[in-house]
C-alpha cells in the first residue's frame, strides 16, 4: 500500500468511528494553502477538528508525537478559517486520532478528546 492509501484507510476508519459515536462527518479534507484538517465532525455539542496519523505497530514515533506545535498551529488556522466559512454556534474541539495498521488491516484506533488547544496561538474562536 502506499502512504496516501495507508492515510486513506485511517482516516476511513475513523470516520466509522466517529459515525458509530454519535457524530456527523461535516467534512474531509478540509484545505486551505498551508493547511488541511482530516476530519471535521459534530455531535451535537462540538465541532471536532481530527487529525489522523496512521502508524505501523512498534513505529518509532506515535502519531500524538507527530502532531507537534507546528502541525498544531496549522490545523487551528485552518480550523479557524473553517469557521469564519461556516458559521457554528458549536464548541471547537481538537482531536487527535492515531490510527495502528499492518498489512491493509486496522488493528486498533486510540483517540483523544480535546488533544490540545488553541493556547499559545494568536487565534480565537
Amino acid at each position: 500500500m502506499t502512504k496516501s492509501e495507508i492515510g486513506k484507510l485511517g482516516e476511513d476508519s475513523v470516520c466509522s468511528y466517529l459515525t458509530e459515536h454519535g457524530y456527523t462527518i461535516a467534512a474531509r479534507n478540509y484545505r486551505i494553502k498551508g493547511g488541511e484538517i482530516d476530519i471535521i465532525a459534530c455531535n451535537g455539542d462540538y465541532i471536532a477538528f481530527v487529525e489522523v496519523k496512521t502508524r505501523k505497530k512498534d513505529s518509532l514515533v506515535s502519531g500524538f508525537e507527530a502532531v507537534n506545535k507546528r502541525k498544531r498551529g496549522l490545523i487551528i488556522r485552518t480550523a479557524a478559517d473553517y469557521c469564519i466559512k461556516h458559521p457554528t454556534v458549536l464548541q471547537p474541539r481538537f482531536d487527535v486520532a492515531e490510527v495502528i495498521a499492518e498489512n491493509g488491516v486496522v488493528l486498533s484506533i486510540d483517540y483523544i478528546n480535546n488533544a490540545y488547544d488553541t493556547t499559545g496561538f494568536n487565534i480565537f474562536f
